[in-house]
């Protein structure tokens, strides 16, 4: 049996209102660990998870046998994208809760120079987007392009990629990513 935590620990942190820096700060665990969790990039030992579940709070048997409803909705005003972004780079999802879905879409948002950061993602999944309008230069493993208004890019995300706007105009996107890694 699979249990989902990152997607379940994300799910229960946004119920709670609470950011991963609030929930960080509470547990003592530091935020880039809460957000590898989130994103099913590590997983956590047994008292690691019960240290961020305590600042919720919730025990762990709780958590385990916490099943959230999954998502019915599915129309979404523009204002109802959920900003999980920060910085010179936006990220608006589409639903805030990702719990049992299968596909991540967002609409990016880069300010000019803005990057990924230099080292580069791996995660598992695919991800692809259209660019909107802007100049996104886009690295997959040694490959790098820079992409314009209509250009794509589509790669398994196990591929190291790293994202950075060009030129003097932001950038936006949309784009998709399989399973939800954010």
């Amino acid at each position: 049996m699979s249990v989902d935590i990152g997607n379940r620990l994300r799910h229960l942190r946004i119920a709670h209102n609470l950011s991963q820096r609030e929930l960080a700060k509470r547990t003592g665990v530091p935020n880039s660990t809460i957000s590898l969790i989130e994103s099913n990039a590590s997983n956590p030992s047994v008292g690691a998870l019960k240290r961020i579940l305590d600042g919720i709070p919730i025990g762990l048997a709780e958590f385990f046998a916490f099943e959230p409803e999954r998502p019915k909705k599915a129309f979404y005003a523009a204002e109802e994208l959920v900003e999980i972004g920060k910085g010179a780079i936006s990220y608006r999802q589409v639903g805030e809760n990702l719990f049992g879905r299968s596909l991540q879409i967002l609409k990016e948002h880069y300010q000019p120079g803005a990057d990924t950061g230099k080292v580069p993602l791996v995660h598992d999944g695919e991800e692809g987007g259209i660019v909107l309008s802007g100049r996104l230069e886009v690295t997959v493993d040694d490959e790098r392009r820079i992409l314009g208004p209509g250009d794509a890019y589509y790669f398994e995300s196990r591929r190291p990629h790293r994202f950075r706007c060009v030129g003097p105009v932001p950038c936006e996107v949309i784009s998709a990513c399989t399973p939800p890694t954010f």
